[in-house]
Formats: C-alpha cells, structure tokens, sequence
C-alpha cells in the first residue's frame, strides 16, 4: 500500500521513510516510528494499517536502511545505541504522541519535557521498560503538570507486534482502537 520516499527535514537535510497515504484528500497525518529492529514489515503494515483508517502514515527511516533481524539483539542494540535521538526528535517526530513500550532515554527527555497530548501503552511483563520505569514515567509527568494518558497490558514488552511470539491479539486491538480515539481526538479524521 505504501511507498518507499525521500523528504527534507526542518533543518533542509534529506530523510528517508515509508509513507502510507489515506484514501481521502487533506488527511491528518501521523509519524510512526519504529523499533529497534528498524524500518521492517511489521513497521510498514502500521502505517499502511493507519492510511486505511484514514491517517497519512510516515515511518522515518532511522537507521538508513539497516533492518535487523528479530534475533539479532546485539546488532538492534548497536543501532539504536548510536541513533541520535535529539536530532530524530527535532528533525523528525513532532505533533501529538502515541508511545508503544518504550520511554525515552533519561537524558534525552524527561517528563517534563513532554509538550504535545500523549497516550502510552505499556505491557504489566517487561523486563525492559519495566512497570517501575512506567511508574517512575507517570510519577514525572504528573509532578510536572502534565496529562497523558497511560495504559498497562497483560502482556509481553512488543505484545502489538504480530511477528512475534508474544504478540497478544486482544491487548494489541485494545491498545489500537484507544489510539485510533485519541488520534480522532487531537488530529480529526476516523
């Protein structure tokens, strides 16, 4: 359904992505950012999953073309440790927020860095971004002020992703008709 393209950033740089366009004009848009594995097909067939809901879907290319196969945790984890997230934070995501297991590095963004409407869903059984990190995540918000709203799963760290083994079909449709409200909410369309 979608498309490999090339698109200036802010700063006038080149980026690459994978953009999913809606079947209507004047769609709201939404950045999907991937994993740590990269730009893979589980990455594409959400935003090709959005562009039929009715959201243009663009998933910034953040390695440069590097995927990294699921087993692979060593070469994922070299990736994403030499990924400038300041600069993909700047250059490429703005808007609205919809987290999926994961929270920024500590030195990168706090909670109260957060300046646009977040929703976060977060799995009860992950030994990455942990419950206590969610926790600690929530607790920063709200003594900054900020609202967000925050979701827990019974599930595994990457329950949404269809292509692994711990992939919960309930919790994973859940997590998505909350976003798909939240996105009608802060962007229009549905």
């Amino acid at each position: 359904m979608g498309t490999r393209i090339n698109f200036k950033r802010p700063d006038g740089k080149q980026a690459a992505g994978y953009l999913a366009k809606a079947a209507r004009a004047k769609a709201p848009g939404v950045v999907v950012i991937q994993e740590w594995w990269g730009l893979q097909d589980q990455i594409k067939g959400i935003c090709d999953r959005f562009a039929l809901a009715g959201y243009e879907a663009l998933a910034p290319d953040l390695y440069a073309g590097t995927v990294v196969p699921y087993h692979d945790t060593e070469a994922a984890g070299r990736e994403m440790n030499s990924l400038n997230f300041l600069d993909a934070t700047d250059q490429v995501v703005r808007g609205a927020a919809v987290c999926f297991y994961g929270l920024p590095p500590d030195t990168v963004a706090k909670p109260a860095d957060v300046k646009v409407p977040l929703q976060a869903h977060f799995a009860n059984r992950d030994d990455w971004c942990t419950p206590a990190a969610v926790d600690a995540f929530e607790a920063g918000l709200k003594a900054a002020g900020k609202k967000a709203e925050i979701f827990r799963y019974d599930a595994d760290h990457a329950f949404v992703n269809e292509q692994r083994d711990v992939h919960d079909r309930a919790a994973a449709e859940l997590a998505w008709e909350r976003t798909l409200a939240f996105w009608a909410t802060h962007l229009g369309a549905r």
